[in-house]
């Protein structure tokens, strides 16, 4: 898997998915805490292995160039 994604993006989904998760002990709806339990796993998943399966599709990459042109 090539790294698709950025330092910024990469933080940013780390902390949007500990709240998710730790939210999850503080909501009352069972649909909302699976929901956002589930959503804060993929993207904690995601901060921390760089890469995005969606963005992949999209075509997208926050990831910046390395030198050659490879990422």
């Amino acid at each position: 898997m090539t790294k698709n994604i950025g330092a910024i993006d990469r933080i940013t989904r780390a902390v949007l998915g500990a709240i998710f998760v730790l939210s999850f002990f503080f909501l009352k709806s069972l649909l909302f805490k699976i929901i956002l339990l589930i959503l804060g796993i993929v993207l904690i998943f995601t901060a921390i292995t760089g890469f995005c399966g969606l963005y992949k599709v999209l075509g997208i990459s926050t990831c910046p160039l390395k030198e050659g042109g490879k990422t």
